[in-house]
């Protein structure tokens, strides 16, 4: 979506103008129809695993009971246990969705997302550092938020001589991720017991029993920072050209590459601080979204949403595949996220051979 001054545009083929006194917004269609069905897949899944499990629920039951409608027993299962995950999952997955698409736009490769460049392992390492090597009065998603600003920092500052683009960019990441993850499995080996399991869930990737205060604060992180990387589309849509065509059409390159860059790190870090790195929902999600909307602009607003519903998809097979033994959504993920690395380097692999 764009935004113009002018009342004499007239929308191109494929989009929607609407008028806002003396503002024009630009629509594409085809994107707001996938956001539409993807709007409603969420509503729909997200009904239904309410829904699901050992005490099986009809999905307008489970609706109500959502709303404190209903058995006492039904309201406490939906409010208290199925509820708050459902929502964890949904708001971590958008805030990964999100993360990765603006920063594959920013470094102009798929590969380039906050867990291969090592966003997921800083922000996994503090955190799990504030449990079981240092413990202070900081929460962890407070520590996490540290954590991926100094591996985004490091990588940033260690790849000076090819910028935040290229594959310079990503051996960086690669490297400063394995460090941290190196520290983080340090720190587990040399902690106690009940240490380890406290910090289990922030390295593997866990929806169960997650923070209130996180999600909450992962919810205000999102609600800011969803309509930021929508304003900050438009000029990322530039930067995938060359740098010289960008600032010739007027992108100030630096500072977008630090805003976009900031915004990645403060989403990622939110939603790590909430379910651990998941770093694969942050590579698929922004593909899917390209890939539904015709690989128009910077499909940020689709990212998240293929990221919210691939989040919860994976954790209700992580809680049914097995049961009652449970599968860390981390794990799920990777499974699927493995074969779909892979497919992206295989069909990478033809172009860049020509």
């Amino acid at each position: 979506m764009n935004a113009f001054s002018s009342r004499s545009l007239i929308a191109p083929p494929g989009h929607h103008l609407l008028r806002l006194g003396p503002c024009s917004l630009l629509l594409h269609r085809r994107s707001l129809l996938v956001a539409l069905i993807l709007g409603l897949l969420l509503i729909g899944v997200g009904s239904w695993i309410l829904a699901a499990g050992d005490d099986a629920l009809t999905p307008w039951k489970a609706l109500q009971a959502a709303f404190g409608q209903g058995e006492a027993l039904q309201v406490f299962l939906i409010q208290e246990l199925r509820l708050p995950r459902l929502i964890a999952g949904l708001l971590s997955g958008a805030a990964l969705g999100a993360a990765g698409c603006l920063l594959q736009t920013l470094a102009r490769n798929r590969l380039a997302t906050p867990g291969v460049i090592g966003i997921d392992n800083g922000a996994t390492a503090f955190a799990v550092a504030s449990i079981v090597a240092v413990p202070t009065s900081l929460a962890p998603s407070a520590l996490a938020l540290s954590g991926a600003a100094t591996a985004a920092v490091l990588t940033f500052a260690l790849a000076a001589g090819g910028g935040a683009r290229g594959y310079r960019f990503i051996v960086v990441g690669i490297a400063i991720g394995a460090l941290f993850g190196a520290a983080t499995n340090l720190m587990l080996a040399r902690s106690d017991m009940d240490a380890a399991n406290a910090a289990y869930p922030w390295t593997v990737g866990s929806l169960n029993a997650r923070p209130a205060d996180s999600v909450l604060l992962l919810g205000i992180g999102l609600a800011v920072g969803l309509p930021l990387a929508k304003l900050l589309a438009n000029a990322l849509s530039l930067m995938r050209f060359s740098d010289s065509v960008a600032i010739g059409l007027g992108v100030r390159l630096q500072r977008m590459r630090l805003l976009t860059l900031a915004l990645c790190v403060w989403l990622t870090a939110l939603a790590v601080a909430v379910v651990g790195p998941v770093g694969l929902i942050a590579l698929a999600a922004p593909e899917i979204a390209r890939h539904l909307c015709n690989r128009h602009g910077v499909p940020v607003l689709n990212a998240a949403l293929s990221g919210a519903l691939m989040m919860i998809l994976a954790d209700w097979l992580g809680r049914t595949l097995l049961a009652p033994i449970e599968i860390p959504v981390g794990i799920i993920a990777a499974v699927v996220g493995g074969p779909f690395l892979l497919w992206i380097l295989l069909r990478q692999a033809p172009r860049s051979s020509t």
